[in-house]
């Protein structure tokens, strides 16, 4: 059987990174991330109501530096992809599609996820 010459579809690699692109990809990466969250949730509930012994092995856990980071960016994670979210709903009605304006919206999703995120770290007295 002879081998066509055809054309290899583009990589990655040979695009330049546009805001959209880093955007879309940060969605899906959250996305991931949420999921991942939810079972550590999971976990947190089951130490709950497991017993007192098991909710303070697990706020060891929590409590420390790492289990700070992993909470802090679970919550970031959960303000971008609804913010994003968001600007998807207004792109399946049709609007916001402009160049213009994709960018403006990409550049606000961030802005109020990072917002949103010192918000609730401030009032839930976690940002100190």
């Amino acid at each position: 059987m002879a081998t066509v010459n055809r054309p290899l579809s583009p990589h990655l690699q040979i695009y330049k990174p546009q805001l959209t692109s880093i955007l879309s990809i940060t969605h899906r990466g959250t996305g991931i991330f949420l999921s991942i969250g939810a079972l550590f949730l999971s976990c947190w509930l089951l130490s709950v109501a497991n017993g007192p012994e098991s909710y303070q092995a697990l706020q060891i856990h929590i409590k420390s530096w790492y289990g700070q980071v992993l909470l802090y960016a679970w919550l970031f994670s959960l303000f971008y992809h609804l913010c994003n979210g968001i600007r998807h709903l207004f792109w399946d009605i049709g609007a916001g599609l402009e160049i213009r304006t994709t960018y403006f919206s990409g550049y606000a999703v961030v802005v109020v996820s990072v917002l949103l995120t010192l918000g609730t770290l401030c009032l839930a007295g976690g940002a100190a």
